[in-house]
């Protein structure tokens, strides 16, 4: 009888036991000879240019080794296009301590570099700054009138298609109409370790980088092409990530830093960045959402028309799908879609766990509840109603959808039948019950990547690839994915990523790290197992002798035969009869183009929300929140409900508390910590039941896996807002929905 797999069971992380007994390392935990310790010195302006430097006072504290600004730092690469990263946006990247101009706040004027960490932070605020502020804007309610098109320059990011039928004259027409707006706040991503860098000096000018990077090869070139160095010389290791959730897509300015230190000084040089200042880069931008929907009496729509406005930096463009969605999960003839950019004083804005889709998604899904109430239709049946089949932006089929029974599962478990129409109809005591529902949709992708599988003499299995595991569970699934391959317990495989030196790998990011890493180790696996199975065949007196690879298993650390599994060889053995002390091959698993060309690929979930609302307080609690995901095959259902669950809480914060709050008058961020930016905590968080669909789908990746990561959170704020509707009868398009708008008057009631 073959051995149950490990894919597709729920399997503990291999790295749990390092990460709770703190063996596992983060970019600031490294040990390094004789390290130094730099500390930034931020900005007070939000534009316009310094002045002047006093650093005397700084340059004069015990154990200060330097103090690097704008004047004295070393010269680095000259063109725009050497600064850029795999992921840059158009525009000319930022280039810290490059000129005495001032592009945002929080900008990094100084960096001062001492022998232990408090000293670099006292002799910090030492260093004077004076500056001349100019005019700045960061207010996007103001800018939007300046807003514009990108223009057309390699990006990445698919811009909204072409429109399609005449959704102003349909819209005009149509019987059914709901047209407003919804606005979401600026978010900071908060992960728990913070951004750092500590750069190894191994002389003979070789540096060993740990960095906070979620693609180990994106810091590698970065580095390489600002300070000219080869990529022989230059090793970046990120074995753990501390979270990161776009972040760390992008080198952010602490590396810059700690490696130009670690040069000038010819030592090693640890960057760390603090709380306050993890809220001077990168953030999930402020955006203006306008929806209008026209539908027929019965609530087919018959035009949808939805704009964006998103904030950038005045250096980079930075784009985000955002609208696109809105031509996709519903069926409508008539649709037009645009997306414009205004820029800021601000430092360029980076993904944030699902960039642009649940921006876009909010507002569509929020709209759709409108239009349910306009028609008297169930939110669920409307959306039955207006079922996409196929891909209606690009005119393609799906690879495969599996939305509709989404819907029905999720709908069961949380029990949506037995919700009431109306709005405030649902009470318990003094408590306000609201049930609201939302459609998700996240882009399912696969990036080409390589691996490298090496079995020894000893039975052990090595995969290795240079991705990154930013908590998502990469060490495990790729360890599931060898261990099957072998037939091997998952306790014989050890996996390397998160260094350089290993087979070339995209960053972490899209959701495609599971199709991307896991089909490469399975191809460098496989390569492995055909050697491995000429050596069985070869043995003297072999059972396999006339057997082939496919009519064979590999089942408890042996090559047997499927039709009877009694009569096999050992892998140990097989390798001793090859006289191979080692196998090893790598292997590069590629998207098949000719699947992309003709089909779309996307995750998709239902997601349903109970909300209770104090009717006297407004105070108000997420009770309960079903999810259902169809991702193609799960891995691993227990890491992957992780990853569900995070993406929920996420929604939940962005629904309820997310919002990074500006000064316009100084064009700064204030409430830079976690004291003042709120996220969710455990006692905010209740109930939530993760539901995975089942769906086959053998186009997306070879291994048949989809994604996990960002659908979580795409729909989820969708879901409470509606729910909160239908608990209090407010329709708050505004993100977060916080306390004072829970509790605002209408305007009617206000005049009397």
């Amino acid at each position: 009888m073959l051995k149950e797999p490990h894919v597709g069971a729920p399997r503990s992380r291999v790295d749990g036991r390092a990460k709770v007994t703190g063996e596992a390392k983060y970019a600031a935990e490294f040990p390094a000879p004789g390290l130094a310790h730099g500390h930034v010195v931020s900005g007070a302006i939000a534009r316009g240019r310094i002045t002047g430097i006093d650093t005397t006072a700084a340059c004069a504290v015990p154990g200060v080794l330097e103090v690097f600004t704008h004047e004295n730092r070393p010269r680095t690469a000259w063109f725009d296009y050497k600064h850029r990263d795999e992921v840059a946006p158009p525009g000319s990247p930022f280039r810290p301590l490059y000129d005495e101009t001032i592009l945002y706040s929080g900008q990094p004027v100084a960096l001062v570099v001492a022998e232990d960490s408090g000293t670099a932070r006292h002799a910090a605020s030492l260093v004077r700054v004076e500056y001349e502020a100019g005019a700045h804007e960061t207010d996007l309610l103001r800018a939007r009138e300046d807003a514009y098109v990108p223009p057309k320059r390699r990006s990445g990011i698919s811009p909204p298609p072409k429109p399609r039928g005449d959704a102003v004259a349909a819209l005009a027409e149509a019987p059914l109409r709901v047209e407003a707006e919804y606005r979401i706040a600026t978010e900071h991503h908060n992960p728990m370790e913070m951004h750092a860098t500590t750069v190894v000096w191994e002389g003979g000018g070789k540096l060993t980088v740990h960095d906070k990077i979620q693609g180990v090869l994106n810091s590698q070139g970065y580095i390489c092409n600002v300070f000219g160095l080869s990529k022989e010389d230059v090793r970046v290791v990120s074995p753990f990530v501390g979270g990161a959730f776009g972040s760390g897509l992008r080198p952010q300015y602490q590396l810059f830093l700690a490696v130009m230190a670690a040069l000038a000084l010819k030592r090693s040089v640890r960057v760390v960045l603090t709380r306050d200042q993890m809220f001077t880069f990168s953030h999930r931008p402020e955006t203006i959402n306008q929806v209008a929907l026209g539908a027929a009496a019965d609530g087919m729509l018959r035009a949808i028309r939805h704009d964006a406005i998103g904030a950038t930096s005045r250096f980079e463009d930075h784009q985000e799908v955002v609208v696109n969605w809105s031509g996709l999960l519903y069926h409508c003839d008539n649709v037009e879609l645009g997306y414009k950019l205004a820029q800021l004083d601000i430092h360029t804005p980076a993904d944030m766990r699902a960039p642009g889709a649940p921006l876009g998604v909010f507002a569509l899904e929020s709209a759709m509840d409108e239009l349910a109430d306009k028609a008297g239709i169930d939110p669920l049946e409307l959306r039955l109603k207006n079922y996409a089949e196929t891909d209606e932006n690009e005119g393609k089929p799906y690879t495969s959808k599996e939305l509709r029974a989404a819907y029905r599962l999720g709908a069961e478990r949380f029990g949506w039948s037995r919700r009431s129409a109306a709005p405030r109809s649902m009470r318990e005591g003094r408590e306000l019950v609201g049930w609201g529902l939302a459609s998700g949709v996240w882009e399912a992708q696969m990036q080409q990547t390589s691996a490298r599988a090496v079995l020894t003499a000893d039975g052990r299995l090595e995969v290795a690839t240079a991705t990154a595991d930013i908590g998502t569970g990469t060490y495990t699934i790729l360890a599931q994915i060898a261990a099957d391959a072998f037939g091997l317990p998952m306790e014989s495989v050890t996996v390397r990523i998160g260094d350089s030196s290993l087979p070339k790998s995209p960053i972490e990011g899209g959701s495609w790290t599971a199709a991307s890493a896991g089909s490469a180790v399975q191809a460098a696996c496989h390569a492995v197992r055909e050697t491995l199975f000429r050596h069985a065949r070869g043995a003297e007196g072999s059972p396999l002798g006339n057997a082939d690879l496919d009519h064979v298993a590999f089942v408890d650390g042996r090559i047997v035969l499927a039709a009877d599994p009694d009569r096999g060889i050992g892998l140990i053995e097989a390798m001793r009869a090859g006289g191979a002390e080692r196998i090893e091959h790598e292997q590069t698993a590629s998207p098949d183009k000719a699947n992309q060309k003709r089909y779309s690929s996307y995750t998709h979930s239902a997601i349903f929300a109970e909300v209770r609302v104090d009717e006297e307080l407004g105070v108000l609690r997420v009770t309960c929140i079903v999810t259902a995901v169809a991702a193609g095959k799960i891995l691993n259902p227990k890491t992957a409900r992780s990853q569900v669950i995070g993406g929920v809480v996420w929604g939940m914060g962005m629904a309820l508390e997310e919002e990074t709050l500006a000064d316009h008058r100084l064009g700064r961020f204030m409430n830079h910590n976690l004291a003042e930016y709120h996220v969710p905590v455990n006692a905010d968080v209740h109930d939530i039941d993760v539901i995975f669909v089942e769906e086959q789908d053998s186009r997306t990746s070879p291994i048949g896996v989809k994604g996990l990561g960002e659908i979580g959170i795409v729909g989820t704020a969708a879901a409470i807002a509606n729910a909160i509707h239908h608990a209090t009868g407010k329709r708050i398009r505004d993100l977060p929905i916080t306390l004072d708008k829970l509790l605002e008057r209408p305007p009617a009631e206000r005049a009397r």
